[in-house]
């Protein structure tokens, strides 16, 4: 049997050229494998080969709607027959970039694609339903075992075989009418004696799992109520000291705004990617209402506005990212005997 062609997308990190601070590179191709793609390669040798490697930086993916034109046009290039994408793990702009060059792939190009992620990388909740996403550990210290997953799939589909979500690791994409033995009444019941009974069962239909978060108690004075501004909206001061991302945010900022009643333009904006930001920078009171809650601090209608506000995006960043994030500020919240929080988003 001829060898299939393949071609493996991977963003700066893993093609060696650098971390964060080269998350801007262009676009641009390589023959052959390079970076995992050499271990993905022997991991698929009897059935096909990586002829081409496209690289793009996350940053630079995730900031110019261009890049996934360009990217599909490299990749088009080497004429495959099957692309993969990552591991992206839960990397949130390499798992959103992975995402969406293996659905245009598949979308565009008509031939299949594969990738991998962590299940809190939101590139699964947003491209799953297309290609076939295989489930990898939380970072690449997995590496070792997501690449033999990827390429059990791959080599799947090459060969023709059935695929199971189950079976195979990968993200249920969509739901298979197939024919039951027994009616659905009858495997329902079955089912609710089996947990009643306390024993082992198997859902035909998983239900999404939601965090289920208690509500404070309501501030009794708010006169005297000392409150904080969080933000997923992205507010920053002018130039993004911090350079929280526009998507998939790896960080938060904590800003000073002793002395601040309004946040005028060009001393605030917005870093968010995922909405015009025209509005938030003429004026990012929009935002986040410190001019609003010192009036009210004036007014006696609030205690105090805390002097120092929180803010990351909330664009494509990872859930897990967020509670991690969530913790800390809350930490720093208490310490600073914080009431209640307005948290605004866009």
């Amino acid at each position: 049997m001829t060898k299939k062609r393949v071609v493996h997308y991977i963003n700066q990190f893993y093609a060696g050229i650098g971390g964060e601070e080269k998350a801007d590179t262009k676009p641009f191709k390589e023959d052959g494998p390079k970076g995992p793609g050499v271990g993905l390669n022997g991991a698929i040798a009897e059935n096909a080969e990586i002829v081409g490697t496209v690289v793009c930086g996350d940053s630079y993916f995730n900031e110019n709607p261009e890049a996934i034109d360009e990217v599909i046009e490299m990749i088009k290039s080497f004429d495959p027959e099957l692309v993969i994408a990552g591991p992206a793990f839960n990397a949130g702009r390499y798992g959103v970039a992975a995402g969406a060059v293996a659905t245009a792939v598949m979308e565009r190009l008509g031939i299949p694609a594969v990738t991998g992620m962590y299940e809190e990388n939101p590139g699964v909740d947003m491209y799953r339903k297309v290609p076939y996403i295989v489930q990898t550990g939380n970072s690449a210290a997995t590496m070792r075992k997501a690449l033999p997953a990827m390429a059990n799939v791959v080599n799947k589909i090459i060969k023709g075989e059935d695929l199971n979500p189950a079976e195979d690791g990968y993200y249920e994409r969509h739901r298979r009418n197939f024919f039951a033995e027994e009616r659905g009444s009858k495997r329902a019941v079955d089912m609710l004696i089996k947990k009643l009974a306390g024993e082992e069962y198997a859902t035909e239909y998983p239900m999404p799992d939601f965090d289920n978060v208690e509500p404070g108690k309501p501030i009794a004075d708010l006169s005297k109520a000392k409150i904080a501004i969080v933000t997923s909206g992205g507010i920053v001061p002018h130039g993004n000291p911090d350079h929280i991302e526009s998507s998939s945010a790896s960080k938060y900022g904590r800003y000073d705004i002793t002395g601040v009643d309004d946040l005028k333009e060009g001393e605030y904006e917005t870093a968010h990617g995922g909405h015009d930001p025209i509005y938030a920078n003429e004026d990012a009171d929009r935002v986040i209402p410190v001019d609003v809650l010192r009036e009210k601090e004036r007014n006696g209608e609030i205690g105090s506005l805390h002097n120092f506000f929180y803010s990351t995006v909330g664009n494509g960043t990872a859930v897990a990212s967020a509670k991690a994030y969530a913790a800390e500020i809350a930490k720093d919240l208490q310490e600073h005997d914080v009431d209640a929080v307005i948290l605004t988003s866009t």
